[in-house]
């Protein structure tokens, strides 16, 4: 056991986000999200959703501040209305971070900056346009 680690953080996630480098890319994909056959890495977090993964990552993981947006989200297509989930991805990071930029995606343009990442983690999330990329930043 140990003190301040969120027990939804595994210990093979936190493995991953020890590894993980300033720049490196971590996904964090909703139910629907391709994980499996878009991963490097791939972290299981059935049961859980996206918000309280994204809540315990955040404290343990500083965002790149060299960046315009070291958090990307996935594009609605076909004028699908914006995910009320996005706001709340806001509020946990600006809580972790302060006022922080979140930039969107196209959707295929996520799947190959996926493919790139270094990790992923599926969840149970079961909101639509739930995929969510952190950029590591340095302590």
């Amino acid at each position: 056991m140990l003190k301040g680690i969120p027990a939804l953080v595994s210990p093979e996630l936190l493995k991953i986000l020890c590894e993980m480098g300033h720049g490196d890319e971590i996904v964090i994909g909703d139910g629907n999200f391709p994980a499996a056959s878009c991963a490097q890495r791939l972290i299981r977090c059935d049961g859980l959703g996206v918000p309280e993964i994204l809540d315990a990552v955040l404290q343990l993981f500083p965002l790149d501040t060299y960046v315009d947006s070291p958090v990307a989200l996935m594009a609605t297509t076909k004028n699908d209305p914006t995910p009320e989930i996005w706001a709340t991805y806001q509020d946990i990071v600006n809580k972790h971070n302060g006022e922080t930029a979140m930039s969107q995606v196209e959707r295929f343009e996520f799947y190959e900056r996926t493919k790139k990442a270094y990790a992923v983690i599926a969840t149970s999330e079961k909101a639509l346009y739930a995929n969510i990329i952190l950029k590591k930043g340095v302590i």
